[in-house]
């Protein structure tokens, strides 16, 4: 559990996956072209879609998002059991 936790901090320490689980939250699941136009259009961010995988991978690992093949297109999904999870000795 302590890897888990570890892998959410590492995750959640970084601005730009921040700003990339608020717009997921939002919408609940985007395409990878989708995040990136938000990103930088919303949040004047400069950054590639490659660079935004590369936070995914981190998030994904995290266990913050899925993602699914719809089509030719990637969708990221946002998963906020981790989080509850993690608070829940905090809060409850």
């Amino acid at each position: 559990m302590d890897r888990n936790k570890d892998a959410i901090f590492k995750a959640l320490g970084d601005s730009t996956r921040r700003l990339m689980l608020d717009e997921l939250s939002e919408r609940s699941e985007l395409t990878l072209y989708e995040l990136t136009a938000r990103l930088i259009m919303k949040h004047d961010l400069s950054i590639s879609r490659q660079a935004i995988a590369k936070h995914l991978s981190a998030l994904e690992d995290a266990g913050l998002v899925k993602s699914k093949k719809k089509g030719k297109y990637r969708v990221i999904i946002f998963n906020n059991e981790p989080l509850k999870n993690l608070l829940k000795g905090w809060v409850e």
